[in-house]
């Protein structure tokens, strides 16, 4: 016999369950989406096989786009009957095939940028093995373009991933330039509406963040835009739609910014070291 708790839980989850047209095939459709694309972007690194010639490549992606039309159709119903718009999703993958050969050359060009801007990293390959910051980039130019593209909820989806992969939270509506390097990683955090350059480099724990989070501010600029060749240093907290971060400037880390600066400037938080007297040190007793 079910408690009422229990008979509860049970009616909740039969009335809330998935239904394609209104949930939209889960979470697993992204993960499954990247895994397949980068094991034909990124053959013998993100897969076991390398391709042997160009008709391979051809037959390989023609079929990834004819297999995940299929696979995204719910997203596309959702759109129609639950937003209310028309998603065109045949032209959408038909479109996105078109535009991979750019998306694959600026995904190296990160690569490029993070063997150049880190002194550890001792191939290309490597890091296209093993740096977070490059596979977060990665996912992101694809989710990009869906996002551009208006198809509903997979782009987060795809963001998602990367996240949980790799703690770096960038949504997929950001703009970001070529030749873009996040070191280290874990903990940035890019919003919908920010602006990055060509050749920016972020380490760990940056924000690029809004100055509100009102719901009524969903439609306009709410996030820093960061000009060409800027360096941005662990823990920075940058805020704000008119914020503009001037070209070839070095953010200091934990600097917390919130009006724009000139291009060429230097911005740190000083520190102050104070040494202490004998008597400040004894008694003191701290436990973990």
């Amino acid at each position: 016999m079910l408690s009422n708790g229990q008979d509860e839980l049970y009616n909740s989850i039969l009335s809330r369950q998935s239904i394609p047209e209104s949930v939209v095939g889960g979470k697993q459709v992204a993960s499954r989406f990247l895994e397949e694309l980068f094991s034909i972007l990124f053959s013998g690194y993100h897969s076991e096989r390398n391709f042997t010639s160009k008709d391979q490549i051809s037959d390989q992606l023609e079929l990834f786009r004819i297999r995940w039309k299929n696979l995204l159709e719910p997203y596309s119903v959702y759109a129609e009957k639950v937003l209310g718009r028309v998603v065109a999703l045949d032209d959408i993958l038909h479109n996105f095939i078109a535009k991979l050969p750019g998306l694959y050359q600026w995904m190296w060009e990160d690569a490029e940028a993070a063997f150049l801007g880190d002194p550890a990293a001792e191939s290309i390959q490597e890091v296209i093995l093993a740096y977070s910051g490059f596979y977060a980039g990665a996912v992101h130019r694809v989710a990009n373009y869906f996002f551009k593209s208006s198809l509903p909820i997979f782009p987060k989806l795809l963001s998602g991933v990367a996240h949980e992969a790799t703690g770096i939270d960038i949504h997929p509506g950001a703009e970001i330039g070529r030749a873009f390097f996040m070191d280290h990683g874990t903990g940035i955090v890019i919003g919908e509406t920010t602006q990055i350059a060509d050749n920016v480099k972020i380490y760990q724990g940056v924000t690029l963040g809004a100055l509100s989070v009102n719901k009524s501010l969903a439609k306009q600029k709410r996030h820093p835009t960061i000009e060409e060749g800027v360096v941005i240093y662990a823990g920075a907290t940058i805020l704000g739609g008119e914020t503009v971060i001037g070209k070839q400037s070095i953010i200091g880390g934990n600097a917390w910014i919130t009006q724009s600066i000139p291009p060429y400037s230097v911005v740190y938080q000083k520190s102050e070291v104070r040494v202490r007297s004998s008597n400040e040190i004894q008694g003191l007793d701290f436990t973990i």
